[in-house]
């Protein structure tokens, strides 16, 4: 497994076998990921040129994949924004937490698989863009 770049998030490389047959990639929890998997979701028939995300988390970790077709992920921490263009399924996104995120330029028939750190809780989402701002800059 190789990192893409440096950063609070990264791009990372999945391991891949190749075969004329077909591609396998496994993935697996502190060994691929860093951290060790609670929840495993994934999107999909997500409208062509769609978009999701628009929130970030106080303490979850995720690894993010287009397990096929293509989106656009913008990440930002309050100083820094980015975009990543995750389009094939032996590179995955790692977000930490503190970060906000939103998905878009969905692919027609495209599938986002996320793995993450915890399970599911409502209290650790910043689902509003200033309140988040305002905790990563110390207001709270």
């Amino acid at each position: 497994m190789g990192e893409t770049q440096p950063g609070p998030w990264r791009m990372m490389d999945l391991p891949r076998i190749q075969d004329a047959r077909g591609n396998l990639t496994s993935i697996e929890a502190q060994q691929v990921v860093p951290f060790e998997i609670k929840r495993v979701y994934y999107l999909y028939d997500v409208p062509g040129g769609g978009s999701r995300g628009g929130h970030a988390h106080k303490q979850l970790e995720q690894l993010i994949i287009a397990a096929s077709g293509s989106f656009d992920v913008v990440v930002d921490n309050g100083r820094k924004k980015e975009t990543f263009s995750l389009n094939r399924s032996y590179f995955g996104l790692y977000m930490p937490p503190m970060t906000w995120r939103e998905l878009e330029n969905f692919s027609s028939g495209s599938v986002c698989l996320v793995l993450a750190s915890r399970h599911y809780e409502e209290e650790d989402y910043h689902r509003d863009y200033y309140d988040f701002l305002a905790d990563v800059r110390g207001g709270r």
